[in-house]
């Protein structure tokens, strides 16, 4: 597929999951003006964001430029645990309806390998990116939808198409040195992505920065293949979870030893490239338990000890923290203190 043939303004662009990432999502892309639809399984969810913020609802996918995935990837009856089941349904639907040539974004969070399967059920008619959200609810100004992000491609012209979307510019990478990554320049260019040569002439350069003058204007960090995409998204929650399994084992031993964890971990942070989180509740919320599943199970070979003994932490944790909350609803002096605390 040559990217020679996606030269053209994008224009049309639909949102698939208008849910919590999805919703921000589709708002931002039509601030930068797209003519921006959402595509939701529940007709409510689609009707509240066309009446609350203009985001057109559609039931089809066969008049868009960019489709952008940002289905849920979890079971509906356990967010702990990872599924795509959802998404490749609505991948299925992608391939019978969209036209040839156009752009599929998956921002949901996905195992590896699941861009490639992905971009064999559409039957190589389409372009296929993994630009993984990197969205925080509570600081949507520093950290939402337009933060550094990461993209990887299919193959070089799926990255093209990618970054012109996001980012504005066009990127080469040489995979013979991951490390090497370029802008374009107007000179006539060849490189590589997962081994497969780009087709990259200089005029076809200069069609992209001028023909697809709307961008989302989102710094991205290409890499060099697809799975690198997909593993940095789960590795990065995989490492959070990890930190705060950390956290939640050193306050059991403070408990176990008699000694303040709220001193010892501020005596730790004083230190420049120390910082123990507080353990709270336990690790849960839609991403962190379901996305280090992911990197758990992403290799048969090579299990990750360390998360596995992490995910065996909070689960003590969390049954000394319903112990402990069970005790405490058993004694009315403590019910009565906690209410005097709270009000």
């Amino acid at each position: 597929m040559y990217y020679d043939d996606q030269l053209r303004k994008v224009s049309k662009v639909v949102v698939i999951g208008l849910g919590q990432l999805g919703l921000p999502v589709a708002k931002y892309v039509k601030e930068k003006g797209f003519d921006t639809f959402g595509y939701d399984i529940n007709q409510k969810t689609m009707e509240i964001a066309e009446s609350k913020y203009g985001i057109k609802k559609t039931t089809t996918f066969n008049d868009f430029d960019v489709l952008i995935i940002c289905v849920s990837t979890h079971r509906q009856d356990d967010i702990f645990s990872p599924q795509i089941e959802g998404l490749m349904s609505v991948v299925e639907k992608i391939s019978r309806e969209a036209k040839t040539g156009a752009l599929i974004s998956i921002e949901s969070t996905v195992p590896k390998n699941t861009s490639k399967k992905v971009f064999e059920k559409v039957d190589h008619r389409l372009h296929v990116v993994h630009a993984p959200h990197r969205w925080y609810a509570l600081e949507e100004q520093e950290h939402g939808v337009n933060q550094l992000r990461i993209i990887g491609g299919v193959s070089n012209c799926c990255l093209q198409y990618g970054m012109s979307f996001y980012d504005g510019t066009s990127t080469t990478i040489n995979t013979s040195n991951n490390s090497s990554v370029s802008n374009i320049t107007n000179a006539s260019t060849t490189s590589t992505i997962n081994n497969e040569p780009s087709i990259i002439s200089s005029s076809s350069i200069n069609s992209i920065t001028s023909n697809n003058k709307l961008s989302l204007a989102i710094p991205m960090h290409p890499v060099s293949s697809i799975e690198v995409a997909e593993l940095t998204k789960i590795i990065e929650n995989a490492h959070r979870y990890l930190q705060i399994a950390f956290a939640e084992e050193l306050y059991l031993y403070c408990i176990t030893n008699g000694i303040s964890f709220t001193e010892l971990r501020d005596s730790l942070n004083t230190k420049w490239n120390v910082e123990i989180l507080e353990p709270r509740d336990g690790i849960g919320g839609h991403c962190l338990p379901k996305d280090t599943k992911m990197f758990v199970n992403s290799s048969n070979t090579i299990k990750s000890k360390i998360l596995q003994a992490a995910m065996e932490i909070d689960e003590d944790y969390k049954e000394y923290i319903q112990s402990r909350e069970s005790k405490n609803s058993s004694c009315p002096l403590l019910i009565k203190s906690k209410k005097v605390a709270n009000s």
